[in-house]
């Protein structure tokens, strides 16, 4: 039997929590009221009314279509690159106090991401640490903070995260499948817990966290708002060496659009 995974409120002091175990589950982080705001946001993403260029991607694109016309994972890098209003709202300015007492003051905003699970598309996102996709940094900490927009259940793609892996060697990573840029890794559920959320709760996970979600079985959506931290003295290190998340991508492809 799984443990029971604790939940605090965002006033708690969890840091204990998330320095033993990497990962922590937070609720009610933002209201209803802001939730339905930040679906509707969401939702104009996904749609496409707002064009996000190369940052969209199918996280899913290394498996088989699991419904026509529809990617099996979603990712839109940088929402707030495209709709800057979002870093003055509630996510943000809570999510960045919460990442300050978990890696100290002098954490700052990184990237953000939508990773949307369509319903029925049933495509897993594998196990992996984010830390994998990103430079070898001096100052390991780091928290990304997975807000669901909706009830996050295990058939839908909640997290699971498995405890403790942040204190241990980095696993091995590949490509996942055949295309696409995911990674993954070796691991399974039988070695993690699942966390599953209510609208406006979150989870907060350390960089070196292993950590997946299934696919979505069910007839409903799930969407999943991410916001990522990390020392400020490491993000000028990232760019330094041009490292940006992406962000750049979609700068050069439109400076193309318009020297066409």
């Amino acid at each position: 039997m799984e443990p029971v995974v604790p939940f605090f409120s965002p006033d708690e002091d969890f840091r204990d929590h998330f320095d033993r175990y990497g990962f922590v589950a937070v609720r009610d982080l933002i209201g209803p009221a802001e939730v339905e705001q930040y679906r509707a946001i969401y939702d104009r993403f996904v749609a496409g009314r707002i064009d996000v260029g190369a940052h969209r991607s199918d996280l899913g694109s290394h498996a088989a279509p699991r419904k026509p016309g529809v990617e099996n994972v979603t990712q839109i890098m940088w929402p707030s690159h495209h709709l800057p209003e979002l870093q003055d709202m509630a996510l943000h300015r809570r999510c960045l106090e919460l990442a300050r007492r978990l890696l100290g003051p002098d954490a700052a905003f990184d990237f953000d991401m939508l990773i949307n699970k369509a319903p029925e598309t049933n495509t897993p996102t594998p196990w992996h640490q984010d830390a994998a996709y990103w430079p070898d940094l001096p100052d390991k900490r780091a928290a990304s903070l997975w807000v669901a927009l909706d009830v996050a259940t295990r058939d839908n793609g909640c997290m699971w995260f498995v405890p403790g892996s942040h204190r241990r060697p980095m696993r091995r990573h590949r490509p996942a499948g055949t295309g696409g840029g995911a990674l993954e890794c070796d691991a399974s559920e039988s070695e993690g817990v699942a966390v599953e959320l209510q609208p406006g709760s979150c989870t907060i996970h350390h960089g070196h966290t292993l950590h997946y979600t299934r696919g979505n079985s069910t007839s409903t959506p799930r969407r999943a708002f991410i916001l990522n931290y990390r020392p400020q003295a490491m993000i000028d290190l990232e760019r330094a060496g041009g490292f940006d998340h992406g962000r750049q991508v979609n700068v050069r492809e439109l400076r193309n659009v318009q020297a066409r």
